[in-house]
């Protein structure tokens, strides 16, 4: 199970030298945080348990395993902060490096330039895809009201080519939707 707790925010900083060092905030040598580096979920529902599928759990531990040698390697030039995944040095992984990899990642596998935020309203489509329930997808998700799922989740071709597939198949649905095409050719009065 992954439990999310906390939401990463986007480093924000503050001259360290008082602006005497010609450069922005996030550039200045002296530089300080200026906020927090997570903070609570932005609502109730956000906070939440996931169940991974064990293809996942495993690739987490060979993560934890190469982390595990990254450590040993760094010694005591890396510290500790309880993050899944870090720079060499154990420091969070910057919003921006994501973002850079991300976009190497869509480059590499060959698929539509996208937002990393893009994954989760494919996330989200998916889940309707196999048919998981709302409730379901909205504990998942971190949702707290059904709108959201308008907003993310998008219905596709194979989507309704199923329910097609499924009207098509009832018994008595069958004879009402040849004598409606039938009344549309002008055959049948």
């Amino acid at each position: 199970m992954l439990w999310v707790r906390r939401s990463r925010l986007r480093p924000k900083y503050v001259h360290g030298c008082g602006g005497k060092c010609g450069q922005r905030a996030g550039s200045c040598p002296a530089r300080r945080p200026a906020r927090p580096v997570t903070k609570a979920t932005k609502s109730r529902a956000g906070r939440r348990r996931i169940g991974l599928p064990d293809q996942l759990v495993i690739l987490l531990q060979r993560h934890r395993d190469e982390q595990a040698a990254e450590r040993a390697f760094a010694r005591n030039l890396r510290s500790e902060g309880g993050w899944v995944f870090t720079s060499p040095v154990g420091a969070p992984v910057n919003p921006n490096t994501d973002y850079h990899q991300w976009k190497a990642l869509l480059k590499k596998a060959g698929v539509r330039n996208g937002r990393l935020h893009d994954a989760r309203h494919s996330a989200a489509t998916f889940l309707l895809v196999l048919g998981v329930p709302e409730r379901t997808v909205m504990s998942i998700m971190g949702w707290s009201t059904t709108a959201m799922a308008a907003r993310y989740q998008h219905v596709t071709d194979p989507i309704r080519r199923g329910v097609a597939e499924r009207i098509d198949g009832l018994p008595v649905g069958r004879r009402r939707l040849e004598r409606l095409g039938r009344q549309a050719a002008g055959q049948d009065q």
